[in-house]
């Protein structure tokens, strides 16, 4: 059973329908040192100061200060009451006017095998150890994670869409995605939301990180403090979006690859084909990515310029061809495919094995990829994941290779946050 709560806001003290785009920030690992600074050039009270601390192991107490000076210095406050959150995404995708609405909630933590909240990609220790000190030196959620739920029936959309009436805050971005930001106040409200979603898996769609994050410190908290009733830091606050709107935009995180060996591109595809029909690439290359049916399939370009269709031979067979025992719903994937198939076998890569991966880096953008294709081996450009193959996985209690989604726009962080020594 999801348990999702109301909760008093932290946000920047403006008034009512102010922009607040010079106080946010895009997510804490897409933030590059460059994008930092500019950042803070544009306003010292910019929210990465504090959800991307710089430095040594000090960085964390600075950002902690940092948080609760702009506290007491009035730069942030808190809600008075509790209160749900609406969040509306405006964005333009492939020439069409997109919106996308989330609910922000504090949702009581679970476990993975409950049930509950279910993940559907690894995590890196690395970004792990560094969200879990800087939670326990803030007590605060800077940004929600992205959740997923099932509404085929549209009962949430109904419940948030009245709300719709005066922003609390506006922010843009320079991805031309427009936010905004609306409070549910009114108790029946907010009980027809929380009964709405008691009976919803919630799938992590963003933010894999955080809820792990999360979860390790509720278990320190609770034995230092020992038994007891519900304490905030038994929630998390998450951006819940309906999994069944027509309108999510999920993209693809390509891959860029270094041989560890010299690379000899004619040996490299002799011994792809030996699992993939390879067709040269049409000039509107996107074209094959469109298509999410049918075989794992993706396009491959080479430093030489050369630039092929892979797709998976019919006589091929992912439950006997891909290792291990995870699912067909798992191998048959597309990033499955390429990491099993490809990228370990032909270059030695794989995410079980640290060393390798300074040898492959993961790019938003197939123009970005293929832009620095030339100074890399091969570039493998993927097809979107699609819902009903995450539902799938994660339902199967098992984890997709890293960055296999991309779910489109990313979430501010900034917006609303959530005070644990204040909630």
């Amino acid at each position: 059973m999801a348990v999702v709560r109301p909760f008093r806001a932290v946000t920047f003290s403006l008034d009512a329908g102010i922009d607040v785009s010079a106080h946010v920030a895009p997510p804490y690992d897409v933030v590059s040192p460059a994008r930092r600074a500019a950042l803070l050039a544009r306003d010292p009270h910019d929210i990465i100061a504090v959800d991307l601390p710089v430095g040594g192991e000090e960085r964390y107490a600075v950002a902690a200060e940092t948080w609760r000076a702009w506290l007491r210095q009035g730069v942030l406050t808190q809600a008075r009451s509790p209160a749900f959150y609406v969040l509306e995404q405006r964005f333009t995708f492939r020439h069409r006017p997109i919106r996308r609405r989330a609910l922000i909630a504090a949702v009581d933590l679970e476990p993975f095998d409950a049930g509950v909240v279910l993940p559907h990609e690894r995590t890196l220790p690395k970004a792990l150890t560094d969200r879990l000190s800087l939670l326990r030196a803030t007590h605060a959620n800077l940004s929600q994670v992205f959740g997923l739920y099932s509404d085929p029936a549209g009962v949430t959309d109904e419940l948030l869409e009245p709300v719709r009436v005066e922003p609390l805050m506006l922010a843009a971005t320079d991805a031309d995605v427009e936010s905004s930001v609306w409070a549910i106040r009114d108790p029946h409200r907010q009980r027809a939301l929380a009964d709405a979603l008691a009976d919803s898996r919630i799938f992590i769609a963003d933010g894999h990180h955080r809820y792990t994050t999360a979860l390790a410190y509720r278990g320190e908290r609770r034995a230092a403090d020992g038994p007891g009733g519900w304490r905030p830091y038994d929630a998390t606050m998450m951006a819940l979006v309906n999994m069944d709107d027509p309108d999510l935009v999920v993209l693809p995180t390509h891959r860029v690859a270094d041989a560890a060996d010299p690379f000899d591109p004619d040996a490299f595809l002799a011994a792809l084909a030996e699992r993939f029909e390879l067709k040269p690439a049409p000039e509107d290359f996107l074209v094959p990515l469109r298509d999410l049916e049918g075989p794992p399939r993706f396009v491959v370009a080479l430093r030489d310029g050369r630039r092929f269709v892979a797709t998976l031979r019919d006589d091929a067979d992912v439950s006997r061809d891909v290792p291990g025992n995870a699912s067909n719903a798992l191998k048959s994937l597309d990033v499955t495919v390429l990491q099993e198939l490809v990228l370990w076998p032909l270059l030695r890569i794989h995410a079980d094995r640290p060393e390798t991966l300074d040898r492959l880096s993961f790019v938003k953008g197939a123009e970005d990829a293929l832009e620095g294709s030339a100074e890399h081996d091969v570039t493998f450009l993927l097809r979107s994941t699609r819902m009903d193959q995450l539902r799938a996985v994660s339902m199967a209690g098992e984890l997709m290779p890293q960055k296999s989604t991309y779910f489109y726009p990313k979430l501010l962080s900034g917006l609303v946050m959530r005070d644990l020594a204040l909630d």
